[in-house]
């Protein structure tokens, strides 16, 4: 279960190291904007040997790598695919050519490094506008793409609009990126919030990802994990009601009933099936807490 997705970055072994230990469902290794260009050698092999000292066992590892119009997203690639991290998140990707020239790149390095073709993932991260116009392209391009993610501070100065805490200059982008990754059949994240010290802001700008369909969303701070875990986790309250329905429609089977309600309201394929996601995203939150 992938809820919150925290970015580290790839420079600070001070914090690298506590990785796993700070509650996210999914850590990001920043080889990308967290890195000054002199120091992205210095960062990439601070990340594989980061990797290889600590393991991340009890966390999801993503690791962000340059972009293509770049000198350094080869070596990135090259360093960190072998030791097999769980995704990578391209940055800038415009289209859908873009990823299939990375999945051929990721694809030669795992067959030198003995492992299976498409053990690594990709999350491409979409940022620019030509991107967004792209999404569904970007999320249907090959088998490898496990998610999509929202990046709105590149968005919105490419968009030459300011970026505000309410995000109505990015809803068209929330929008668009939930439907292509739907349509697509995988995952897609929020773009994080990024004022650090508004603990009611944060849980407002989770919840109301999650009210558009996001399957989680990406944190710059540790102290924003635990209000994004619990805005994408369903509440009892849900989860009770998931499992009223799922009883109803047995006992509706068992009587040979064609219709039933619950409660009042008419019960109907869209409402099981949320109610088996619901149970599903609840037995998988458990399942993660009990690693």
């Amino acid at each position: 279960m992938r809820r919150s997705m925290l970015f580290l970055p790839g420079n600070t072994p001070n914090i690298i190291v506590n990785g796993d230990a700070l509650g996210a469902d999914n850590v990001i290794l920043d080889l990308e904007d967290a890195v000054a260009p002199d120091q992205k050698d210095a960062a990439r092999i601070l990340v594989r040997s980061a990797i290889k000292a600590i393991g991340f066992k009890n966390v999801e590892l993503t690791v962000r790598i340059n972009s293509l119009d770049t000198p350094y997203w080869r070596d990135d690639l090259e360093e960190i695919v072998p030791l097999a991290p769980d995704l990578i998140m391209p940055t800038k990707v415009n289209g859908a050519d873009d990823v299939l020239t990375l999945d051929a790149a990721i694809s030669e390095i795992e067959a030198k490094s003995g492992l299976a073709n498409g053990t690594v993932k990709l999350i491409p991260l979409i940022e620019t506008a030509k991107g967004l116009e792209n999404a569904a392209a970007i999320a249907a391009a090959c088998p490898r793409v496990a998610a999509i993610f929202l990046g709105a501070e590149d968005l919105t100065a490419d968009l030459r609009c300011p970026r505000t805490k309410e995000g109505t200059e990015i809803f068209y982008a929330r929008s668009r990126m939930v439907s292509a990754a739907r349509a697509a059949g995988i995952d897609v994240y929020d773009t994080p919030f990024t004022d650090v010290n508004d603990d009611e802001g944060i849980v407002k700008d989770a919840q109301f990802a999650r009210s558009m369909g996001f399957t989680g969303k990406a944190c710059i701070s540790p102290r924003h994990v635990r209000a994004v875990n619990e805005a994408f986790s369903p509440t009892q309250k849900e989860i009770n009601y998931a499992y009223e329905v799922l009883e109803a429609i047995r006992q509706a089977k068992e009587q040979g009933r064609g219709a039933i309600s619950l409660h009042g309201k008419m019960i109907d394929k869209p409402i099981v099936t949320r109610a088996e996601q619901t149970i599903a995203m609840a037995e998988a939150i458990k399942g993660g807490a009990n690693k």
